[in-house]
């Protein structure tokens, strides 16, 4: 087991050379494929009329609490850089991401909004763009590199009035994130209503994604404050309809200081393994979407080609019957008009032109359509005539009408689509078992990957 874990932390740790975790390289490379701008799988799908979402590069982890409960102290501690301001003030009045980049800078709400498009419906909660910015800072320490911390406002009850409506925003976070982490801390604000009344529509919502822990514990107290104080928050917890059935499992954490030792069990390392856990799940879906979405991209690709070829075959059925009107719509009064005409010769002139035996066979045929026609009252052969017309008027517009063809694909779009099928199926899915048996190489021995 050990020899295992030894394996995964060296495939995953920094290596002098600066190389690139396993993880982040694979959630990089699945970007790649969906966003690059030649032969990226959204600009394929979208020629097939299929809208694809790429996957994130890292994962966002939510940090939400009452006002003084540690997030920024956790943040900094992750991270091992002091980039969250602290203390017993609520120093976090707005929503800050905390993410690792190539130098550290802050950037204010429209920039935030604009490196995070698929947090852009923040926006939507009046006031909350004032209230959003981002610190950007080299660390690469422990899974940094594959997670964007969201540090939330402190919450409290009483007066105290925020400059957005906090909890329609939390809630919109918790829908979007990957994991939420709920810090209560033990001096007296564990049990602030509405963190309490959050936490209830977040579990009712997202409860899979929720992990509670009692932070700051090396301050309250002895062993036995401790546990009372967690006993108080579990029964608050259960009182609330939508928690009461939950098992709850609430992990001591607090900040180590080699200068404050404390005997106070720190299961901050928990918080941790979590992270990464979360981190491990997400690349796993992320190559699982990969192959789902190669294969509707494949299925959209070839029926967009077998309609084609359905289209085609219809729209020449279509031409053919538009002829077969036509000819027969311009033929009937032709042929009628044929037959009064040579019925109205004498048989010297037929003779003349289409000799005896030819005469004698077009009379046995003409004979009986002329002896009819002349046997109609005048009234009743320009009645005949009029509906020949109508008739052929009407084959006309039904010929018209079949005339009528589906749109198909062009000789070179067939060829571009079979070009992007064989693409998705020959690279992209070769691309993805590639990677998934990097992923695994990180848990499993080689002999076990054959």
């Amino acid at each position: 087991m050990s020899g295992k874990m030894k394996s995964r932390n060296a495939a995953n740790a920094d290596s002098v050379s600066g190389s690139v975790p396993c993880d982040e390289r694979i959630l990089k490379d699945c970007h790649q494929l969906y966003t690059d701008t030649d032969s990226g799988l959204i600009a394929i799908a979208q020629s097939v009329g299929v809208t694809l979402l790429p996957p994130r590069k890292k994962i966002t982890v939510v940090l939400m609490g009452n006002h003084s409960a540690g997030k920024s102290s956790f943040i900094n501690w992750y991270i091992e850089e002091h980039i969250q301001r602290t203390g017993v003030a609520i120093e976090t009045q707005g929503f800050t991401f905390v993410t690792s980049g190539r130098k550290r800078e802050s950037l204010t709400g429209n920039a935030t909004l604009h490196l995070y498009p698929h947090f852009k419906a923040l926006q939507e909660f009046k006031g909350v763009s004032e209230y959003v910015g981002t610190e950007i800072c080299t660390s690469r320490q422990k899974r940094f590199s594959l997670v964007t911390f969201v540090d939330t406002p402190g919450l409290v009850d009483g007066d105290m009035k925020y400059p957005f409506d906090v909890d329609q925003a939390i809630l919109w976070l918790g829908d979007v994130c990957d994991l939420i982490l709920v810090f209560f801390d033990p001096m007296g604000q564990a049990l602030c209503k509405r963190t309490l009344n959050i936490v209830e529509q977040l579990n009712e919502r997202q409860g899979d994604r929720l992990r509670f822990y009692l932070s700051k514990a090396d301050e309250a107290g002895s062993e036995s404050d401790r546990q009372r104080v967690m006993m108080q928050i579990v029964q608050e917890l259960c009182k609330r309809p939508g928690l009461n059935k939950c098992g709850f499992d609430m992990p001591t954490i607090y900040i180590p200081n080699p200068n404050k030792p404390s005997r106070c069990v720190n299961q901050i390392e928990e918080v941790c393994r979590t992270i990464e856990k979360t981190i491990n799940q997400t690349v796993q879906n992320t190559l699982n979407t990969l192959e789902k979405d190669c294969e509707i991209i494949c299925t959209a690709v070839t029926d967009t080609l077998n309609n084609d070829r359905q289209c085609s075959v219809e729209n020449r059925r279509a031409r053919c019957k538009s002829c077969f009107l036509g000819l027969l719509g311009f033929s009937v009064p032709l042929l009628l008009l044929f037959a009064l005409v040579l019925g109205s010769l004498s048989r010297e002139v037929l003779e003349l032109a289409l000799g005896s035996e030819g005469t004698d066979t077009l009379s046995l045929y003409l004979a009986p359509v002329v002896k009819a026609f002349d046997s109609l009252s005048v009234e009743t052969q320009l009645y005949v005539c009029g509906g020949l017309v109508l008739l052929s008027f009407i084959l006309l517009i039904l010929a018209r009408f079949s005339s009528r063809t589906r749109p198909t694909l062009s000789g070179k779009q067939k060829r571009q689509l079979q070009e992007k099928l064989e693409y998705v199926q020959e690279v992209v899915k070769t691309k993805k078992k590639k990677l998934y048996e990097e992923y695994l190489r990180q848990s499993v021995g080689d002999q076990d990957m054959n």
